[in-house]
C-alpha cells in the first residue's frame, strides 16, 4: 500500500537518494560516467534539498511504498529560461517514480497532488521542462493541457540535452 505525504526539512537525505536514483535509472545510460556523478552530487545534494523543503514558496511530495520512498513531485515558483515566464507562474519541477512503481497510477497521483498546490490560490500560468526524446512523459503531460511553447539546453556536465518548455495557461481545465 502505498502512502503520499509532504516532504519536511528531516526528509532531506531521503529526496537526495531517491532524486539520484531515479534520475540514473532513467536517463543515467545517456552521460559520461564523470559528468553523471558530478551533476548528481550537485544537483541532488542533501544540502541542496534540505534548502528546497525548507522554502515555504516550494514543496515536495513523497510516494511511500511500507517505508521505502519510491516517487517524488516537486513544485514551485518558475525558473525556466523563457521569455514569457511571469512572476506568480508555478512550475512542476521533477516527477520522478522508480521503475518497479510505474505505470501502476503513481503519475497521475503525484500529479494532482503537485496541480492542487500550484492551484491552491486559483488558476495561475503553469510550465515544466521534460526531455526532448521522453515521449511518454511529453503525452502525460499533455493529457493535463501542458503544450509546447520553447526549449533550451540542459546541462549534464559537457553533455547539453534538448529539453522543450512546456506551458498550461491560467484557463487550462484539462486534467490526467
Amino acid at each position: 500500500m502505498t502512502h503520499l505525504r509532504r516532504a519536511g526539512p528531516d526528509d532531506a537525505d531521503t529526496l537526495a537518494a531517491l532524486s539520484t536514483a531515479t534520475f540514473r535509472q532513467a536517463f543515467g545510460h545517456l552521460y559520461q560516467p564523470q559528468d553523471l556523478a558530478a551533476f548528481l552530487e550537485e544537483v541532488f545534494a542533501a544540502g541542496r534539498q534540505r534548502a528546497q523543503l525548507s522554502d515555504p514558496q516550494q514543496a515536495v511530495w513523497l510516494l511511500q511504498d511500507a517505508r521505502q520512498a519510491v516517487g517524488l513531485v516537486a513544485a514551485g515558483p518558475c525558473q525556466l529560461p523563457h521569455p514569457e515566464v511571469a512572476p506568480g507562474d508555478g512550475e512542476l519541477r521533477r516527477l520522478y517514480l522508480l521503475a518497479s512503481h510505474q505505470g501502476k497510477g503513481h503519475g497521475g497521483r503525484l500529479m494532482q497532488t503537485a496541480m492542487d498546490w500550484l492551484l491552491r490560490d486559483g488558476p495561475r500560468v503553469l510550465w515544466l521542462g521534460v526531455w526532448s526524446e521522453n515521449h511518454g512523459a511529453q503525452r502525460f503531460y499533455r493529457r493535463w493541457g501542458f503544450e509546447p511553447v520553447g526549449e533550451y539546453l540542459f546541462p549534464v556536465g559537457q553533455a547539453r540535452d534538448r529539453e522543450f518548455i512546456l506551458r498550461r495557461p491560467a484557463a487550462a481545465d484539462r486534467h490526467g
